[in-house]
């Protein structure tokens, strides 16, 4: 290639990088960071299984139903955002010293993107590397600390165990 057509390469790039910062803002950043870690989550784990042995159809669908309940759950708290800020900007007497857009669906995506980010390593674990013992515990305390801010908003103080059906 040619120098032109490399600089006008960067240019599309950096010009379309810009265009969809612009439309989506940091949130949309998020979005996209959360979906690359899943689909990379999903693709990683199925190959380390397949170096295993363990691979099965059944388990990628299990991995696709998971995935699939996760985009569920942050519809709903994307959802809960609209409502919570649609409310606030409609009920008379009701002022923030803040303008309130989005909390739940940040705090989810950041929550599931740190347990993608865990998931990704366990792969890489189970695939051969090493992983150093600080980079599981930082993501342990990254996560509860999400945990930690999402009971302050709620003054919930005892954490309730994941899977037990109750929200």
């Amino acid at each position: 290639m040619n120098e032109n057509m490399i600089l006008n390469l960067k240019l599309a790039v950096t010009g379309a990088l810009s265009v969809l910062t612009a439309l989506w803002d940091w949130f949309g950043w998020l979005v996209v960071a959360w979906v690359f870690l899943m689909l990379a989550d999903w693709l990683v784990g199925s190959a380390a299984a397949a170096k295993q042995g363990r691979w099965s159809s059944a388990k990628m669908r299990e991995g696709a139903w998971h995935k699939g309940g996760m985009i569920i759950v942050v519809c709903v708290a994307l959802m809960a955002d609209w409502l919570i800020g649609s409310l606030i900007g409609h009920l008379p007497g009701v002022t923030l010293p803040f303008t309130y857009s989005v909390l739940l669906g940040p705090m989810i995506i950041v929550w599931y993107i740190i347990g993608e980010l865990g998931s990704l390593a366990e792969h890489a674990v189970n695939m051969g590397a090493k992983v150093p013992g600080w980079l599981p515990r930082i993501l342990d305390i990254s996560k509860e600390a999400v945990d930690a801010a999402g009971d302050a908003l709620t003054h919930e103080h005892a954490h309730e165990t994941e899977g037990d059906g109750h929200v």
